[in-house]
């Protein structure tokens, strides 16, 4: 039977040895979401790909679209607590930017796999509408830290809450069309640009 040049069956590892982690599997498939596109690729590509069977693929996700994910709870949990690293004295506004530039940020060695994660992101809108409920969840630290900041206007925790989101989504936007740019930067200009200004300063 023929298969497509440049396809691997299910199982077919073509020497390489198989990945040992979620992480590593979602490179894989990030690498390959881009180069034959996401509706193109199929589960039995993904796993053939990394060295492993299918069912050991669904044991790391629940679903395709869910490798682009697989960071998301770890960035979560240490956005949650950069929101509660503030000292005293320091505008909200600079612990909200270093919150979400340091959980966010990746080591070195791992900048293609978070341009890759990205660029799939802004190409494949499935993967948008899977990304809702970490958003929600994003979104939300956002608000509740927002809500301990004194302000006269009972929307200032709301406007945070999805300026942060925004700027999120902008930056990595960006970055997608700019990869030569430092994410980090790039998320510190739109916190900047899109925050409600320092209750204190207005």
């Amino acid at each position: 039977m023929s298969r497509p040049p440049g396809r691997t069956t299910p199982g077919e590892r073509g020497g390489r040895p198989p990945v040992s982690s979620a992480h590593e599997v979602a490179a894989v498939a990030q690498r390959i979401f881009l180069e034959r596109g996401f509706d193109e690729t199929s589960v039995d590509d993904v796993a053939a790909a990394a060295g492993i069977s299918r069912r050991t693929f669904f044991r790391y996700f629940p679903s395709k679209a869910d490798v682009l994910f697989v960071d998301s709870p770890r960035e979560v949990e240490r956005f949650r607590a950069g929101l509660g690293t503030g000292r005293p004295g320091e505008p909200w506004r600079a612990v909200v930017t270093r919150a979400v530039v340091e959980a966010l940020r990746f080591p070195p060695e791992e900048r293609t796999w978070a341009l890759h994660r990205a660029q799939v992101f802004f190409a494949v809108p499935a993967v948008q509408a899977h990304a809702v409920r970490v958003w929600a969840t994003w979104r939300q630290l956002a608000v509740d830290a927002a809500t301990a900041v004194p302000h006269t206007d009972p929307l200032f925790p709301l406007a945070v809450g999805h300026a942060v989101l925004a700027a999120t989504l902008a930056a990595h936007e960006h970055w997608t069309r700019a990869p030569e740019e430092d994410l980090g930067t790039l998320l510190a200009r739109m916190l900047d640009l899109l925050l409600p200004p320092d209750p204190a300063a207005g």
